[in-house]
């Protein structure tokens, strides 16, 4: 009987007391930051090896060596084992596998929309800056959709006509103004709303859509164009970052896939000091902002680079490529900023935009 009592009043004192409970005594998880701001850096051509390359070549601190999150990623196409840019690029672009050659398209020829679209769709700025061509194959998979990659004057005009891209930095003046069809692109891009430059020294600061085509071919080497890609990187995030609802910025060390494509070391590292300093441009303005996310990566290998001592007496180092090609080496990955934490361990290529649009909080429609 006691021991009824007994529960009957531990049961009455604790209706008592539930209703002292505030909500506001209750713990919650703190939120997760997000990524208002995105800057997705791709090395082409670029894996181990042509990183820790660099670094043996120079002696030099490399930004690569400060990520506090590394992973791995595989990037196979849909139809070989040995991807090339245009599926890389629509891999890491268009979260989709799809056959070499083909850009923003899947292998079935179904056109998908890449992340810079979705992002702008989401209220983002957007843009890229490259010292390839900009309607070369990197580039092209953010905003084209065509079967065949060098298909560049039809490129030339999906660019002109992309209503979701605010950015363009790059080279490749003669797939706008020297074309079979006799048009010139640059006179129609203007009617559409686009400035046009050929430099960046030039720019109007208060311009809000423009596209900086800085050479009729790809842009000089890095020892002959000088600071151009990380001046473009400013260039383009002081257009951008004047979005208050944030921005997109793709960025692409395009000649380091060049150099090994020629087995050409000193170009090749010449490249690598580049593109770091642009990933530098990058790492500052996301350390000083707080809401931005950067993500370095590659599309793929070129040049099947290896260090070797070729007396096999573990003493000199020489570099040596098994290629003019690319390989079927993994990349890596390497995040800084909010939900960086999600880029580690081994992913394959496609996965890397679901990742950012987790970060920055943003549907995914490319699925």
């Amino acid at each position: 009987m006691n021991r009824i009592v007994n529960k009957i009043i531990l049961l009455a004192f604790l209706l008592a007391v539930m209703p002292c409970c505030n909500k506001k005594d209750i713990v919650k998880e703190p939120e997760k930051p997000v990524a208002t701001n995105v800057i997705y850096l791709i090395g082409d051509g670029t894996a181990l090896p042509q990183i820790y390359a660099a670094m043996m070549a120079t002696g030099k601190d490399m930004p690569f060596q400060h990520f506090p999150y590394t992973g791995i990623v595989t990037t196979k196409s849909a139809n070989k084992e040995i991807t090339d840019s245009a599926a890389a690029g629509t891999a890491l672009a268009c979260g989709k596998k799809t056959n070499n050659a083909m850009l923003g398209m899947d292998a079935d020829s179904v056109v998908i929309p890449s992340i810079l679209e979705v992002m702008h769709d989401n209220g983002k700025s957007t843009g890229f800056a490259v010292t390839s061509y900009v309607t070369h194959a990197t580039p092209a998979a953010f905003y084209a959709k065509v079967p065949k990659r060098k298909m560049y004057e039809e490129i030339a005009e999906q660019m002109m006509n992309c209503e979701k891209l605010d950015v363009a930095i790059g080279g490749g003046r003669k797939h706008f103004i020297n074309r079979e069809d006799g048009r010139n692109l640059f006179d129609e891009m203007k009617d559409n709303g686009w400035t046009v430059y050929d430099t960046l020294a030039n720019i109007d600061t208060n311009c809000t859509r423009y596209a900086v085509i800085a050479n009729d071919d790809h842009m000089p080497q890095a020892m002959d164009r000088g600071n151009f890609l990380p001046e473009s990187v400013k260039t383009a995030l002081h257009t951008l970052s004047r979005n208050e609802k944030g921005f997109f910025l793709m960025v692409e060390g395009s000649q380091i896939d060049f150099a090994c494509h020629a087995n050409d070391s000193l170009w090749m590292v010449n490249e690598m000091l580049d593109f770091c300093d642009a990933i530098n441009v990058a790492l500052d303005f996301a350390k000083a902002d707080g809401h931005t996310l950067v993500v370095v990566t590659a599309d793929h290998e070129t040049g099947g680079l290896t260090m070797v001592d070729p007396q096999g007496k573990y003493t000199d180092v020489n570099f040596k490529y098994s290629t003019s090609s690319h390989s079927c080496l993994p990349v890596m990955i390497f995040a800084y900023g909010p939900g960086a934490e999600h880029f580690t361990g081994w992913m394959d290529n496609t996965e890397i935009i679901g990742k950012i649009f987790e970060a920055s909080n943003v549907a995914d429609t490319t699925k």
